[in-house]
């Protein structure tokens, strides 16, 4: 049994230097496909998306730049501690209550 591949996420960026190397390049799309290490199928959908969507093609997430990974990075450690502090809050009135 083959070993599957975990999923990965690929910048709009990507994709669309992926398929405007398929266009140009004279290179075979397998070999395309071995130097950017995607699957030959993933490389037609992207080009099959970018055709019919254009500038709505590849919404997705993708990879972040540093600000906006920053951003993101802390928004959920505020979110992490807000949550603790409720916690604490919590256990406060718990043992504020007992002590009486």
């Amino acid at each position: 049994m083959s070993e599957r591949r975990a999923y990965r996420r690929y910048s709009k960026e990507f994709k669309l230097e992926a398929i405007r190397q398929m266009t140009t390049s004279n290179k075979p799309i397998t070999q395309l496909a071995r130097e950017l290490d995607v699957r030959v199928n993933q490389l037609y959908k992207w080009k099959a998306q970018q055709q019919t969507k254009d500038d709505s093609a590849f919404p997705g997430r993708g990879r972040k730049t540093g600000k906006e990974a920053e951003i993101g990075t802390l928004r959920r450690e505020i979110k992490d501690l807000r949550e603790e502090n409720e916690i604490l809050k919590k256990a406060a009135q718990y043992f504020a209550s007992q002590s009486r």
